[in-house]
C-alpha cells in the first residue's frame, strides 16, 4: 500500500484505539470491547515491524479495497475459512442490494424532461455513480465513477450519492454544489482516491447547466446536429480548493443528452477499444429515438462489439453506467 494510505489507516486505528480505552473504561464489563482493542494493537504493532497489510498464511498482500474498508483484516481472500467466507459473502450481498436501493426511478420523468439508464456492476458492488433528482419542476442529474474498484470504491460512491441528495436540498447554484462537494470528498477520500462527475440542472424551458469535472464528454444530440461537452475542471477530490465552470446549453424537444462511464468507453474486443468516437457515432444514429432505446442500441452494439475475435465476447472489467435524458415535446 501507498505510505500515504498506510499513515492514514494508522491514524484510523490510534483512533479507534483510543475510542476502546474510553468505553472500557466506562464499561470495562462490556462483551468484545477488550478483544477489539487486542485487535487493533496487533494491526499497529503490524504496522510498526512493516508486515502489515500481508497475509499471515502466505504473506502476500491483502487486497487493498478490503483493507481500506476493514484495516483489522489479516488474511487474503484465498486465505479466509469457510465460515469467514460465508460471512463476507453475505457482507458483500447486503452492500449490493443497499447500492441498488440508492439508484433513481427507472423512466423517470419531470419538468418535461424523460430519462432511461443502466447500471451494471462488474462485481457485486460498484463504484459508479448514477442519480435523478427532480426538485420544483427542474432535473438534477449525476452520473460518476470514483477511482478504484470494489468495497473502498462503493463506499466513497455511497458518500457521494449522500452529499448531493444533500446538498440538492439547500437550493445553492450548481457551481456551488460542485465545490462544496468537492471539499467535503477531498477532505474525506484517501491519496490518490477521486471522482470524475458530470453533473447538471434541467429546467422546464429547455436550459441545462452541466458541470463536467474530469469525467469522459457528454453527447447532446438534436436537429441541431452533435456537441461534446468535454471536461472543464479536476475530478473530485484532486484539490479542496478549485473553482468549476459551467457549460449552458438550450435543448429543444427531442434533444437528448448521453452520459456514461468508462465501462462503456474503453471497453475492448480482440482487436480494438470502443471508443468516444464510436459512442458518438451511435447516439447520433440513434438519436430519434426514446431514452430507453437508445439505451438498448447502445448496449446492443456493445455486446456485439465486444464478441469480434472472441467465440462469447470478453470479459468486462469496468462498472458500465448509461444515462439518456431528453427534452419531451
Amino acid at each position: 500500500m501507498a505510505t500515504l494510505e498506510i499513515a492514514f489507516l494508522n491514524s484510523q486505528l490510534e483512533e479507534r484505539k483510543r475510542r476502546l480505552e474510553e468505553a472500557i473504561a466506562l464499561a470495562p464489563q462490556k462483551a468484545g470491547l477488550a478483544g477489539l482493542l487486542r485487535e487493533v494493537d496487533s494491526a499497529l504493532e503490524r504496522m510498526d515491524k512493516g508486515s502489515y497489510g500481508l497475509c499471515e498464511t502466505c504473506h502476500d498482500p491483502v487486497e487493498e479495497d478490503r483493507l481500506l474498508a476493514d484495516p483489522l483484516v489479516r488474511y487474503c481472500l484465498d486465505h479466509l475459512t469457510p465460515p469467514q467466507r460465508d460471512a463476507l459473502q453475505r457482507d458483500l450481498d447486503l452492500a449490493s442490494q443497499l447500492q441498488r436501493n440508492l439508484l433513481p426511478q427507472i423512466g423517470l420523468r419531470a419538468g418535461g424532461w424523460e430519462t432511461s439508464y443502466h447500471y451494471e456492476p462488474v462485481g457485486p458492488v460498484s463504484g459508479d455513480y448514477c442519480d435523478l433528482i427532480p426538485s420544483d419542476g427542474q432535473l438534477f442529474f449525476v452520473l460518476g465513477d470514483v477511482s478504484g474498484k470494489g468495497v473502498a470504491a462503493s463506499m466513497l460512491m455511497t458518500q457521494l450519492h449522500a452529499l448531493f441528495r444533500s446538498l440538492t436540498k439547500m437550493a445553492l447554484p450548481l457551481g456551488q454544489m460542485v465545490a462544496q462537494a468537492n471539499r467535503v470528498f477531498c477532505e474525506s477520500a484517501l491519496a490518490g482516491q477521486y471522482a470524475t462527475v458530470v453533473c447538471g440542472l434541467a429546467k422546464p424551458n429547455g436550459e441545462v447547466e452541466i458541470h463536467n469535472a474530469g469525467h469522459w464528454p457528454a453527447i447532446l444530440v438534436g436537429k441541431g446536429g452533435v456537441l461534446r461537452i468535454e471536461s472543464t475542471g479536476l475530478p473530485l477530490g484532486m484539490f479542496c480548493e478549485v473553482e468549476f465552470s459551467a457549460t449552458r446549453l438550450q435543448m429543444e424537444p427531442g434533444d437528448t443528452l448521453f452520459l456514461y462511464t468508462d465501462g462503456l468507453s474503453e471497453a475492448r474486443n480482440a482487436n480494438d477499444e470502443y471508443g468516444v468516437d464510436r459512442v458518438t457515432h451511435l447516439v447520433r444514429q440513434q438519436s430519434a429515438r426514446p431514452p430507453a432505446e437508445l439505451v438498448a442500441a447502445c448496449l446492443e452494439d456493445l455486446r456485439s462489439f465486444e464478441k469480434v475475435g472472441t467465440e462469447k465476447g470478453g470479459a468486462r472489467f469496468d462498472d458500465l453506467t448509461l444515462l439518456a435524458i431528453r427534452r419531451s415535446g
